[in-house]
């Protein structure tokens, strides 16, 4: 089988580098040509541990090909895989699907049978509408939603050793064909879903939904946690314990973020109410994750203390997670701002590199650790990358007459920090 990857944005490019990687021959295409030649060139557009080897790997053994040509790769292919982007839209709650159907109508052109699947997130009925516009008159194209659950900065351990692949389709015959595909991943022990179109993809919304839940549900907690002295990791565990919970997701931080949980829960939300069936507890959670961002920043402004216009922070890490270089919806995108407009100085240190969008006035990118946290007033460790878990306090100490840290991620131990000349605040710790 050959495989049209359309779209070489997260899902689509780690995807499809995946599968050519199992032995399957794959044109990822996509209308950027820049990014193309850059692709053909060996140049990963993203930030993914060890996709830069697979990828050539997978180009020098001439099983995966980059192309601009959308017609022509749909054409030489078998399977059509959709990965095009479906950010929240101007409204600021629904799916913007402009992208999706784009590619949808130039599908239309093709004559021969192909199957059409869509990876990317889109709400419930959706894949119908698509049904609708290719199959017109006469039924060339099978529809399937086979939604993704890919973790930045673990994408290529989750493609390949998924929990479950979720096929939504019409037909039997084509779901089989979509399980002989997978075959090597559900080998490995990846549970095997078939269900309908809407199943599939309310399945991914669900998903995210309740993620994102437990996410704010820990941080809720920890509020509470840190008024009556209690150590909300231990909470967390004592409850993770528990099989039908879990411990996964159940770490307190700051507000969730990225590419899919802050989108999908609200456009989640937008379906149920166009269905008129509001999800009460999806809504709360979304409000909260809201309010979150405002109560750290908050903190922050009260540790800084009086004179803000003389202070300084150093922000280590300003992505939304480990091992990305994804800032979408990251709380530092909303403080690091809002801290600069009031006159505070802000350094900040990450490892995937300088973000353009922090070139303002008292906003200062280092390429050295240590020396974004020479002569500062506060230190917020905001993302949990590997070497922040390790820090030269003593060399940071050697530029600073005192350190006050506010550990968003519950790093250390608020033990190491007793008769040191460091004040350390974290997230739901006495």
């Amino acid at each position: 089988m050959k495989l049209c990857f359309v779209g070489t944005g997260y899902v689509g490019l780690v995807s499809g580098v995946c599968f050519a990687d199992i032995g399957y021959e794959v044109i990822c295409v996509d209308r950027d040509k820049e990014k193309i030649r850059r692709l053909r060139n060996g140049i990963n557009p993203i930030y993914e541990p060890g996709l830069d080897e697979l990828i050539q790997k997978n180009t020098n053994a001439n099983r995966l090909t980059f192309s601009d040509n959308l017609h022509v790769s749909i054409k030489k292919s078998d399977i059509i895989f959709l990965a095009v982007g479906t950010p929240t839209s101007k409204d600021g709650n629904s799916a913007d699907l402009s992208q999706l159907f784009s590619v949808v109508k130039q599908i239309q052109k093709i004559k021969k049978h192909k199957i059409i699947v869509t990876k990317s997130t889109v709400p419930v009925g959706t894949n119908d509408k698509i049904d609708k516009i290719l199959n017109t008159k006469s039924k060339t194209f099978s529809i399937v939603s086979n939604p993704e659950f890919l973790r930045e900065g673990e994408a290529i351990k989750d493609f390949k050793f998924p929990d479950r692949i979720v096929i939504g389709s019409k037909s039997k015959s084509v779901s089989e064909i979509m399980r002989k595909l997978y075959r090597p991943l559900i080998n490995k022990g990846a549970s095997f879903l078939s269900c309908s179109l809407k199943s599939a993809e309310l399945i991914k919304y669900a998903s995210n939904a309740f993620l994102a839940t437990k996410i704010s549900f820990i941080n809720e907690l920890a509020n509470l946690c840190e008024k009556v002295s209690v150590n909300v990791e231990d909470v967390a565990i004592g409850i993770g314990l528990d099989k039908r919970i879990g411990p996964r997701f159940l770490r307190a931080g700051p507000a969730y973020g990225g590419s899919c949980f802050p989108k999908d829960t609200k456009a989640l939300i937008t379906t149920a109410r166009k269905y008129v069936s509001p999800l009460s507890i999806v809504s709360a959670v979304v409000k909260f994750n809201d309010e979150r961002k405002k109560y750290i920043e908050n903190k922050i402004i009260k540790l800084l203390g009086s004179n803000l216009k003389k202070k300084t922070i150093c922000f280590l890490g300003v992505t939304f997670k480990a091992n990305t270089d994804d800032t979408r919806d990251s709380s530092a995108m909303k403080m690091i701002p809002r801290f600069a407009s009031l006159g505070i100085r802000v350094n900040y240190y990450d490892p995937s590199g300088e973000k353009n969008f922090f070139k303002k006035k008292n906003i200062f990118f280092f390429n050295n650790l240590y020396s974004a946290t020479e002569n500062i007033d506060l230190i917020v460790i905001h993302t949990e990358w590997d070497e922040f878990k390790n820090l030269d306090f003593k060399k940071i100490l050697k530029k600073n007459r005192k350190i006050n840290i506010y550990d968003l991620r519950n790093l250390y131990d608020t033990n190491y920090f007793k008769n040191k000349k460091i004040s350390y605040y974290s997230i739901g710790r006495p």
